[in-house]
Parts: structure tokens; C-alpha cells; sequence
């Protein structure tokens, strides 16, 4: 998702600034036709700002372009000749100015700057009044994109095989300007009346409603759209396609409709329901009505993100919307819901406030995610959210531990850089920031200033400074809490602290510190945080609260006791280490009695104790000594955690081929689980935590070649082979089936025949899934190459089914050799900086462990140019996760092969037909 800016230029004598040269007063780059271009910024100046657009946008799905015009109506604020605007890949066929709308248009000089994806508008023989308002007409031809921003081609295939085209929009970040020239800034608001051309076969629908449809003499139709609310331009959304569509209203009398491919449509209920519910939530929660006559959401067959919450039309992945109750699993329910939460909640966080530029575009994206759980806790509470939340903190944590982190709110400039801002540190370490000052100040308290916040700046741009200021409490005494002077540390530095806590009697001693894997330690010194800490003791179950503002500091408990946990349920974004005899005495705890503890509690200990083995704070002995009470774990985030921070282990050892270490280790973690994953059953039944962790755990167990899941796995495949696909397996444990079916080539290719006929999303993701994990290497090779012709295989997969294939041990060396091999055509197809390249190249490379694979890697991404990435913070990140796997290597592997040793010697046991193709 991506934003540039725009750029108006203000003349410099008119802009107060002497004719005179001076030699240090930067050139201007010079235009397509030689001339010099008279603006040298990428972001635009604010001499002149729009107030409104009248888009008339032509597609032709049969020749794949589009023909458009625009008449811009802009308020000067300094006085000029020249206007600078955006526009890219754009062929511009006419450009006038106008006094008025209906004004004799004078044309202008049209200067074009692709590298900024600029244009000027010069006029010869006027100057632009300040305070006046004019009109820039300009008239525009383009191809429709074969990427996914822009305006841009998406196709489908019926049930009998005919492929149809449709056009659909993707403009965040910075992609409004490749559709129509406009001021493509978030900043820069305005009205949009849009009006969109088609033919007969066709629908078109946008942000708003339509107001009619007028017939044109050559057989063609023009919808004219209602004249949309005050907003930015990467909101702006159209679509031209022959969608079918079903709708409800909200109690609040705005009309939801889902629209999907005709075949899918009896998918789409579950959506509609979902989002009916949650706009609802939405208007009663921000107290503030929800400002359009209808919200839309479509489901696009070519998508490269989650989905997109343009303002009254929300766009999505067919997976993140459709659910069919006789296909879908528990964990679809669970990630569509939340999908929909996510981009309804934009509607106010976003479009109705929105960030002044994309340096905080976690006010946005934090937000959004963030409110994911608070609405969904309240529409939907069976879905037991709020177990997942800490889960988006340890993922942010992940990419926040390493030097190449950025701090929440970080200057940006071109679209490289605004699009590697759409992060784990924006999105998830934005929502546990919020989480743990929602928890400080109390929910109410908080919701009240959000509320605030949301009705003051109500089509209005914001920085960061204006969410604390509304926030503020009253001043009670003299020690009330300053919001923003505690927030500007979790949003203005990059990292999180990590808490060591010493308990001597009544005693405990603080201090902090940053948390960072392998940095050099003046990358750790100069922080501080002003940490929310919360504990409970074994005396006390109460939550208890100490605000940490200093480098080391003392608290007091009324009495001595066994234990002390802190960061109650992971509320807070930091880590926790115990001197002394604290580690062993939570370890004994956990052996003896762990539901003393919260689920959450537990789940935190499991990851804070790994990570503190990363830093050298603990030996590794201690944190599988804590992993042992996990035999008598049954809740699923501890139980996730545990594989989360253990199958890494020997993920490692895989790509070096270690293999009886290897076996070792993975001996251990069946034997661990293997009570729980024999109590599975292999049905649908239970609470949706249940079932997701009868999913996670069978998958385990049969890639693991765990005897009786892989029999009773192949007996249901053999089955389901047999009626030819129609026989209805279990949702939840289909993946597990299919894993083992896609063990043999026949199993393979049947599969993927049912892929290929299937028009149910999440069916077709589960059996996607399972070819990845197939031992089958000459298919692995197959996969991604048809991922990326995309034909066969949706290319949006591509990243998806890249990166699985990665954590094969059978197609690891194929995939970074793909990686490679296909590079400018990636970066072309998903867009320099974009999280699909981050994600592959993250995920690609994060479990090697040898130097010279590190020198492999590193000697690629140095024959890159900065065009081409080689300035991407995730190469970055890569080059550190390898590092830092090496280093853990030599200090551990050694240690692991001891306590195995003692612990746990014998290999795994395997099903006979996985003891020579193991995964």
C-alpha cells in the first residue's frame, strides 16, 4: 500500500526569495522535453492545495487501457504561473486552466518529472491570484497496470473455464496518481464526483452511491457517482467488473452490501452478517456516525495485500472475505472477521482522521489493528480474541529486537521508504502500544480520549502529538501521568526495554535496558522508556501497578513471598528477566501447579525465557527446563508459543544437515505434545480455540511423521481420493490430510486437480498449503514457477507459497535460488519495498546458519542497485537474523546436544513411510 506526494511550485520571487542566485541553492532536474523542471522536492509545495476533482475514468477491458479526463478546482494560497502535480505512467493529451469550471480553459505547459512522478502545469500568461480559485483540466490516456496498485487488471475463471477480466484500484500508498493526475498526498483532502464508463456487460461501483445511469449513443453506459465526503486520495477507489452482490442494513440505516465473482456469492453471507455487525459496533463505540450512505466490500480475485479500506468501498482478498460454513475452518472465521474489523475501523481511523504524512502511519494502521480486537471481543466473543493479541507483540518484537529497526514514527520520503513503513513495528508494536496505555489509564479513560480525538480532527490531518494531548487525564496531584512525554518514548525510539527484576525479601529491584540481538552496545545505550509495569505475586492475585521512569528504581511488596510474575498477560510491551532464584522459582511453579498462571502468563514466560538466551542472559539448559511442564499444557497459546520458540530449533539444524541431532530434537518435541495430540479428534467439534489448536497440533504431528496421525491422516485422504473429492472432510483437520496426501505424486497431482476445479477460497488455500509442505521437489520448483506465470496459480500466492517452500526441507536451496533468479520481475510485479518483498526475503533467508551462506546472500543483494533494492530495510534485517543464528549456533548447539542427551536421547519416531522423505 503506498502514498507519494505532490508538488505545486511557487515561484521564487513570488515566494519572498531574491532572483539572484546563490551557489548553494540546489538545481532542478530537468523534464522529458530537456526544459528545466521548476519544483526539485519530492514532497509538493503548499502553494496551491485542491478542493475538489470531477474524474471521469474510461476503461476498455477488451484493449486493457483506460482513457480519463479531470477538472481539479484548487485554491492558491501564495502567488505562481506553475502548478506540480503527481502523475505516473500517465500519457497527459490536453491540459488547460480555467477561471472557473465552466470557464474558457487557456492550455498550459504540460513538464513532465518521472522520477518524482511529477508534472508542471506553466502557464505563459497568467499568474495565479492568492486566494483565488481556479481549474486545471487535463485529459489522460493509459494502460491498465499488470501490477497490483493503480488502476489495474484482475481476472477470474468460471466454473466452465471462461477467463473474464475486470478493473479494479489499489492507491495506497502512492498509486492514485497512475489512475488520474492528482494531489497525492494524504494531506491534501478533498471532494471527489467521479463518473465511470462501461459497457452493458458490465457494473461499475465506488465510494459512494450511484445517482443514475445515462445510456450513450455508441452502445457504451456512464454511472455518475454521489459527490464523496472530504478525503484523501488514496481512498478513492473504483470498479468496473460483472459482480453479483447481496446486502443488508446496519441499525443505523447504511446499506452494507457484499459483492463477489457470481459464482462465489453464495460465499459472501458470512461477510455481510460480520461487517453489519461491526459498523454498528463502530458508530455506538466512536459515537460518532458512521458519514457515508453505504459501505461496500468486494472480493477481488488478484490482490497483493489483506485488503484495502477505501472510503465507502472496502476491497479485499476473496480469502480474507469468503466463508462458506460447509468448507471454511475456525481459524477462516476467526481471520475474516478480523480482516473486516480492521478495515471498518479505518473508516474512522484513517479516512475520517487521517495522519499528515506517512511518517505516522501507524495512527492509521496501529489503530486499526488494535480496534480489530477490542470490536470483534464484543461483536463476536465465541472467537475468544483476546487470546491472540499477545501473539502480534512477539511478531513485532521479532523485527524490534534487531539494529535495523525503526522507531514508530519515522521520516519518509519516496515510495520505497513509505511502503516499508506498512510493518510489524506500524501494525502490531502501534496496537500493543495502545493495548498497554489502554490497560494504564483504564479502558473508559482511554476511549473517551480517543473519542476526543476522533470528533476534533474529523476531516482533518494529524501527527502524532494529537492523539497524546487528547488523551490527557485531568491533573488530580501533582504526580498525574503525562501521556505524551510516556508515549513520545515508545513512538519516537525504536526497540523495547527489557525489565530485570531482583526480589531480596520485601524488596525488588528494577532496572531496564534495550532489548537487542547481537547490536553493538552503543545501539543500547542512551534509552529509556517509561515502562507501565503490572505483577501478581503467589500472595496476590490482584494486579498490581509501578510506572518505571528511570534507569533502575526499588518497589516494595507488602510481604515476602514465593514468586512474582511480571507484565500481567503480556499487557505491556516489554520483556522480563529474573535474577537470583526468580527464573527457578517460576520454573517450579510451572512443573507443579502452572495454572497459577494465566494462559497468557505462561505464554510469556515461554518466549521471554528463549529470548533471554538470544541476549546471553540465561543458558539455554534453563529455558528447556521451563519447556518441560509443556507435557501438561493444554491451552493453545502456551502450547503455540512452545512450538513457536522449539521448531526453530531444529529448523536450524535442517538446513545443515545435522540430521541425528536433528531427529533428536524433534524426538523431544512430539514426545512433549504427543498425550495432547493423541486426545485430538479428528472432527470440527469444540470452542474456536480448540479447534485451531487441533489444527496447528495435527499438521504437527503428521509432518512429523507422528504414527497414528499419519494412519488415520492417509486412511481419511484415501477415502477422500476415492469420491473423487466430494466426500466432506473435517475443516479443521483437512490440512493434516492433505499434508499426507501430498507426500506421493499421485496424491500430488489429484490434489492439485481439485485446487484447479474448486471454487472455494479457503479449501483451495488449505490444499496450496499442503502441496508447499510435499517432500516432492521437482513440484516445489513447479509451484513457484506457475506462481509466478499466474495462470494456474494466483501470482498474489507467490510470496505466500515462496516462503513455505523455504521451510521445506526438500525445496529450501529451490526457493532461494528463485528468489534470485526472478528478482526485477518480483520487485516489477509486487513493488520496490512492498511487505510481499519483505516477506520474501525475510522468510527466504531467516534459517540459515552458516557463514557462507550469509557471504551467499549478502554477495546478491550488494549486485543490487538502490533502483533495484538494494537499499530495503528487510535485506538489512535478513543479514542480521543470519547473523544472529550463527552466533546462537556456536554458543548452543552444544549445549542443546547435552541436555537432549540427558533429557530426551532417542530420535523421533517415525510412520515407515516418512523415514526417508522426512519433513
Amino acid at each position: 500500500m503506498y502514498l507519494l506526494a505532490l508538488l505545486v511550485w511557487v515561484s521564487t520571487a513570488l515566494a519572498g526569495v531574491p532572483h539572484a542566485s546563490r551557489e548553494d541553492e540546489p538545481s532542478f532536474p530537468v523534464a522529458t522535453n530537456g526544459q528545466p523542471f521548476p519544483w526539485n522536492k519530492m514532497r509538493l509545495p503548499q502553494a496551491v492545495s485542491p478542493l475538489h476533482y470531477n474524474l471521469l475514468i474510461h476503461p476498455n477491458l477488451t484493449s486493457l487501457d483506460f482513457a480519463g479526463s479531470v477538472k481539479i478546482q484548487v485554491e492558491v494560497h501564495e502567488e505562481t504561473n506553475t502548478i506540480v502535480l503527481h502523475s505516473k505512467d500517465l500519457n497527459i493529451t490536453k491540459a488547460a486552466l480555467l477561471a472557473s469550471a465552466e470557464g474558457e480553459g487557456q492550455i498550459v505547459k504540460v513538464l513532465e518529472y518521472p522520477a518524482y512522478h511529477q508534472i508542471a502545469l506553466v502557464s505563459d500568461s497568467t499568474v495565479l491570484k492568492k486566494g483565488g480559485v481556479y481549474v486545471i483540466e487535463l485529459e489522460f490516456v493509459a494502460k491498465l497496470s499488470e501490477s497490483f496498485h493503480g488502476f489495474y487488471k484482475s481476472t477470474y475463471r468460471t466454473r466452465e473455464g471462461e477467463e473474464r477480466i475486470l478493473a479494479s484500484t489499489q492507491f495506497e500508498a502512492t498509486s492514485a496518481r497512475a489512475a488520474f493526475p492528482c494531489f497525492d498526498e494524504p494531506a491534501f483532502k478533498a471532494n471527489f464526483s467521479i463518473r465511470i464508463r462501461r459497457e452493458s456487460r458490465h457494473i461499475s461501483i465506488s465510494n459512494m452511491p450511484k445517482l443514475r445511469t445515462v445510456a450513450l449513443p455508441d452502445g457504451l453506459f456512464e454511472d455518475l457517482f454521489d459527490v464523496t465526503v472530504k478525503m484523501s486520495t488514496y481512498l478513492v477507489a473504483f470498479i468496473v467488473c460483472d459482480f453479483l452482490s447481496i446486502s443488508k442494513n446496519t441499525e443505523h440505516g447504511v446499506k452494507i452490501s457484499v459483492y463477489t465473482v457470481p459464482e462465489k456469492i453464495d460465499q459472501a453471507e458470512f461477510a455481510l452478517d460480520a461487517a453489519v455487525r461491526l459498523l454498528d459496533f463502530y458508530d455506538d463505540y466512536f459515537d460518532i456516525p458512521y458519514p457515508l450512505p453505504k459501505q461496500d466490500l468486494a472480493a477481488i480475485p488478484d490482490f497483493q495485500s489483506g485488503a484495502m479500506e477505501n472510503w465507502g468501498l472496502t476491497t479485499y482478498r476473496e480469502t480474507a472475505l469468503l466463508f462458506d460454513p460447509h468448507k471454511s475452518s475456525a481459524s477462516d472465521k476467526l481471520g475474516i472477521t478480523m480482516v473486516i474489523a480492521h478495515e471498518l475501523a479505518h473508516q474512522w481511523f484513517g479516512n475520517l482522521v487521517t495522519m499528515q504524512w506517512w511518517n505516522d502511519l501507524w495512527l492509521n494502521e496501529g489503530f486499526a489493528k488494535f480496534m480489530e480486537f477490542v470490536s470483534v471481543n464484543i461483536t463476536n466473543p465465541e472467537l475468544q480474541v483476546e487470546d491472540y493479541f499477545m501473539g502480534k507483540c512477539f511478531e513485532a518484537m521479532e523485527v524490534d529486537c534487531l539494529g535495523s529497526s525503526h522507531p514508530v514514527s519515522t521520516p519518509v520520503e519516496n515510495p520505497a521508504q513509505i511502503q516499508e513503513m506498512f510493518d510489524d513495528v506500524s501494525y502490531d508494536k502501534g496496537a500493543c502500544i495502545l493495548h498497554m496505555l489502554r490497560e494504564f489509564l483504564t479502558p473508559d479513560q482511554f476511549k473517551s480520549g480517543i473519542v476526543r480525538y476522533l470528533k476534533k480532527y474529523s476531516y482533518q490531518n494529524t501527527v502524532n502529538t494529537h492523539l497524546w494531548e487528547s488523551l490527557k487525564t485531568k491533573q488530580h496531584s501533582e504526580d498525574e501521568l503525562d501521556v505524551k512525554v510516556m508515549m513520545e518514548t515508545w513512538t519516537l525510539q525504536e526497540g523495547f526495554p527489557l525489565i530485570t527484576v531482583e526480589v531480596k525479601g520485601r524488596e525488588v529491584r528494577l532496572s531496564q535496558e534495550r532489548y537487542l540481538k547481537g547490536g553493538d552496545p552503543s545501539q543500547t545505550s542512551g534509552f529509556l522508556w517509561h515502562v507501565p509495569l503490572t505483577y501478581v505475586t503467589s500472595n496476590s492475585a490482584t494486579v498490581h501497578r509501578f510506572l518505571l521512569k528511570t534507569k533502575t528504581d526499588v518497589l516494595y511488596l507488602p510481604e515476602e513471598v514465593d514468586w512474582v510474575k511480571f507484565n500481567v498477560d503480556m499487557s505491556g510491551y516489554y520483556i522480563v528477566h529474573y535474577e537470583g532464584s526468580g527464573w527457578d522459582d517460576l520454573i517450579t511453579l510451572l512443573k507443579h501447579n502452572h495454572t497459577a498462571l494465566s494462559s497468557n502468563d505462561r505464554a510469556s514466560l515461554i518466549n521471554n525465557v528463549f529470548q533471554l538466551v538470544s541476549v546471553g542472559k540465561l543458558p539455554l539448559d534453563k529455558a528447556l527446563d521451563l519447556s518441560l511442564y509443556l507435557s501438561h499444557e493444554t491451552e493453545i497459546m502456551p502450547v503455540t508459543q512452545g512450538l513457536s520458540e522449539l521448531i526453530p530449533l531444529y529448523k536450524l539444524m535442517e538446513k545443515r544437515d545435522m540430521e541425528v541431532l536433528d531427529n533428536q530434537m524433534k524426538g523431544y518435541i512430539v514426545h512433549l505434545f504427543h498425550e495432547l495430540i493423541d486426545q485430538q479428534a479428528w472432527t470440527d467439534d469444540g470452542s474456536v480455540s480448540e479447534r485451531m489448536l487441533r489444527s496447528y497440533l495435527l499438521l504437527f504431528a503428521c509432518v512429523r511423521g507422528h504414527p497414528h496421525c499419519v494412519s488415520t491422516a492417509t486412511q481419511l485422504f484415501n477415502k477422500w481420493k476415492e469420491s473423487d473429492g466430494n466426500m466432506s472432510l473435517p475443516n479443521d483437520v483437512s490440512l493434516a490430510v492433505f499434508a499426507v496426501g501430498a507426500r506421493t505424486e499421485e496424491g500430488w497431482d489429484f490434489m492439485f486437480e481439485k485446487y484447479r476445479e474448486s471454487l472455494y477460497t479457503s479449501l483451495k488455500s488449505r490444499i496450496k498449503s499442503a502441496l508447499s509442505i510435499s517432500p516432492l521437489a521437482h513440484k516445489l520448483k513447479w509451484m513457484m514457477e506457475q506462481s509466478l506465470e499466474g495462470s494456474v496459480m494466483k501470482t498474489q500466492d507467490l510470496p505466500y507459497v515462496v516462503t513455505s517452500i523455504s521451510r521445506n526441507p526438500k525445496g529450501y536451496k529451490h526457493s532461494w535460488d528463485f528468489l534470485r533468479a526472478n528478482w526485477h520481475s518480483l520487485v516489477k510485479k509486487f513493488d520496490l519495498g512492498s511487505h510481499s518483498i519483505a516477506h520474501m526475503v525475510t522468510g527466504v533467508t531467516s534459517q540459515y546458519s552458516t557463514r557462507e551462506m550469509l557471504e551467499e546472500i549478502k554477495e546478491f543483494f550488494r549486485s543490487l542497485t538502490a533502483e533495484t533494492g538494494a537499499e530495503l530495510r528487510c535485506i538489512q534485517q535478513a543479514l542480521e537474523n543470519v547473523e544472529e543464528n550463527i552466533r546462537w549456533m556456536d554458543k548452543n548447539l552444544p549445549l542443546l546436544q547435552a541436555w537432549l542427551d540427558k533429557n530426551h536421547p532417542e530420535p523421533a519416531q517415525l510412520d515407515d513411510q516418512f523415514k526417508h522423505t522426512e519433513l
